[in-house]
């Protein structure tokens, strides 16, 4: 198929920084190994404050042109998908605009710095009928997918515990200065939002809805250079599902020699499963009487994602994630079909927002907190 029997799909970006180098290298990606792609990315325009060094990413990155400001990507009719990798303080505005104005939009997680406004950020864009997806990309480690497709054929049985956490320890030194993520105001929250919604959203992915938390907060450091510190540094909840699972959710950004250390175990009646992100190509499988866990490493053609990639045993790394992802995103656009269940709606940013704040309230309550579950019907 040549690439002018593909149609085409105007991409503008909010943000140039970690998040925004891996869409963009993704919509690159995507155009040539996923082939024939489903729409083919036309990297437009790229937003930013920062005159200098937008113009400079937009160059990197491919756009055909850098802008200052969200708006204009709104206000550009060559714009039909609109891609928010902004900081956290800056979800909800854009990317309802951006609805509005009639543009399919995916936006990075946390979609809200509280629930309340993931809330109304996906109410406003369900209402307008565009495709949306919030940026889980872990659910799109072929690793993960077939966890989930294990899960789905009952192949664990009962689902009686779930064990997540993530780990990282770039801001364990005390001498590290203040940046953004650890201002509430611009943040929302700290490890909780930043990692801990990451294996809350696989929580719900694999085993289901949270009903209930009893959450610990922890700031260690409250003072840096450049000023205090009024987010958490780390976290740790036991939960409980609304099939009677148990499970713990951990996230730290203090915890020393992890440097992206995800991880989960599930355990069920009749088996268990485990993932590690530093092996993201692993899944490590038990099923009763077996003596203990073997390691399928998830390379082979009939592996989920793995058609588009490498022959057995070439591994994909984690930059590949935002692939599958922004391919699924792009697939439902095509096809107007549904971004849920394998990938995460702005639905789901809300729902990963509620647990968030129910950790929250009952660490700053010592109670056992049940998490909320509006609907579009309900107030915001």
């Amino acid at each position: 198929m040549s690439a002018g029997a593909v149609a085409d799909i105007g991409v503008g970006m909010l943000g140039y920084g970690f998040m925004g180098r891996a869409h963009a290298h993704a919509y690159r990606t995507l155009s040539y190994m996923t082939w024939p792609p489903p729409l083919l990315p036309r990297l437009v325009a790229l937003a930013g404050r920062d005159a200098a060094a937008v113009r400079d990413a937009a160059q990197r990155f491919g756009f055909d042109e850098p802008v200052g400001d969200w708006r204009a990507l709104v206000a550009d009719a060559r714009v039909q998908l609109f891609d928010n990798c902004g900081p956290n303080g800056v979800h909800a505005e854009p990317t309802i605009a951006a609805a509005r104005a009639g543009k399919h939009v995916i936006c990075e997680k946390p979609l809200g710095r509280d629930a309340g406004e993931a809330y109304a950020t996906w109410q406003a864009v369900e209402a307008t009928g565009v495709k949306h997806m919030c940026a889980f990309n872990y659910r799109f480690v072929p690793a993960v997918r077939l966890a989930r497709e294990l899960l789905e054929a009952g192949e664990l049985g009962e689902l009686r515990h779930f064990r997540g956490s993530y780990l990282q320890d770039w801001n364990a030194a005390a001498e590290a200065p203040k940046v953004w993520r650890l201002d509430r105001a611009l943040a929302g929250s700290g490890a909780l939002g930043d990692l801990g919604a990451h294996v809350i959203d696989l929580a719900r992915y694999l085993v289901g809805e949270i009903e209930a938390v009893s959450g610990c907060t922890r700031t260690f450091v409250r003072e840096r250079d450049g000023g205090a510190v009024d987010v958490d540094d780390a976290v740790a909840a036991a939960v409980e599902f609304a099939n009677g699972a148990a499970g713990t959710i951990e996230a730290s950004r203090m915890a020393l020699g992890r440097k992206n250390a995800l991880s989960f175990e599930i355990n069920g009646s009749r088996g268990s499963l485990a993932f590690e992100l530093e092996r993201l190509n692993e899944l490590r499988v038990h099923r009763a009487g077996e003596p203990g866990f073997r390691t399928v490493l998830v390379t082979d053609p009939e592996h989920p994602f793995m058609r588009q990639w490498w022959p057995p045993g070439h591994v994909l790394g984690w930059e590949h994630t935002f692939v599958h992802e922004l391919g699924h995103l792009l697939t439902a656009i095509r096809d107007d079909g549904d971004v849920a269940p394998y990938g995460a709606t702005l639905a789901d940013g809300y729902r990963a927002a509620e647990v968030c704040d129910a950790i929250v309230r009952s660490a700053e309550h010592g109670v056992r907190d049940r998490v909320i579950a509006r609907t579009l019907r309900d107030a915001a």
